[in-house]
């Protein structure tokens, strides 16, 4: 077999350019390939299709709260491991871990500042600490805040994001769900406003007490809403579920939330809504 070689000398083998590593992605809803810096530039937010992918609390603070209004409130209440629970991990270790990833103490970061010079409390969940699971901090951070909100009779707007309640925590993160719900229900008798507002996902627990409280239930286009799984819910009932029945679409259909909103018009129809009902 004869072999082609390249005799001119004008003629030289092209050197293969490395591409860096992070910075093309693949949207899970489209499949399209997203260069990040563009997609960081949306909100992050598919260009192609309006998947809203998840993003950190820094991100909704950014967006919704005006520049140099906020004020950080109860940064420092620390979860602590009541039960000495074991598992594959250690919570105590879990917790030290998320903290490290995080440079947070729990999965919530609550805000009092303004938006469009409308003064709020603004809650923040956060899905990468321990899954956003509501446990003893969380709910008595989320309980603090709607006491807060009621004092200086402002509206508590919180952003969902949560796998459910903190198993870790036994008995006592469920009774978070009452603690919660029994604040809100003295805000509500007093006048208060609550505007929930669920991404991608919002889940057991979460959806179960709070997230399905609001004066008016917002949600981001696609995003996972329910209680339990599909699967465990097609095990109970033995039967299969309808397509996308637990995205933000189907509930909006059902009834169960009253408005889906953008990202990237967050801040605005925030804004017109608070001007509405306040």
């Amino acid at each position: 077999m004869a072999w082609f070689k390249r005799k001119e000398k004008k003629l030289k083998n092209p050197t293969k350019k490395s591409i860096p590593d992070g910075l093309w992605g693949k949207c899970p809803s489209c499949g399209e390939i997203i260069y990040k810096p563009e997609l960081e530039k949306n909100l992050s937010v598919c260009h192609h299709c309006n998947h809203h992918f998840r993003v950190p609390p820094e991100i909704y603070k950014s967006l919704l709260i005006d520049e140099g209004s906020d004020k950080r409130c109860f940064e420092n209440i620390k979860s602590i491991d009541f039960l000495g629970f074991k598992a594959k991990k250690a919570y105590k270790d879990q917790i030290l871990d998320a903290n490290k990833k995080t440079k947070e103490y729990d999965a919530i970061q609550v805000f009092e500042g303004d938006i469009n010079k409308k003064n709020v409390v603004l809650g923040i969940m956060n899905f990468q600490f321990i899954g956003g699971s509501m446990g003893s901090v969380v709910g008595e951070i989320v309980s603090r805040s709607i006491v807060l909100a009621g004092k200086k009779k402002i509206p508590f707007i919180l952003i969902c994001s949560s796998g459910g309640a903190r198993m870790q925590e036994g008995a006592i993160s469920l009774m978070q769900l009452a603690k919660t719900s029994t604040q809100l229900a003295k805000f509500n008798k007093e006048g208060g406003l609550f505007i929930p507002i669920l991404t991608d996902p919002t889940t057991g627990g979460v959806t179960a007490s709070f997230g399905m409280l609001g004066d008016l239930i917002l949600a981001e286009p696609g995003a996972l809403i329910g209680f339990a799984g599909p699967r465990v819910i097609k095990q109970t009932i033995g039967q299969d579920m309808p397509k996308g029945f637990q995205r933000s679409e189907f509930l909006l259909e059902k009834g169960f939330v009253d408005h889906i909103i953008d990202r990237k018009n967050m801040k605005e129809k925030l804004s017109t809504l608070l001007t509405l009902l306040q």
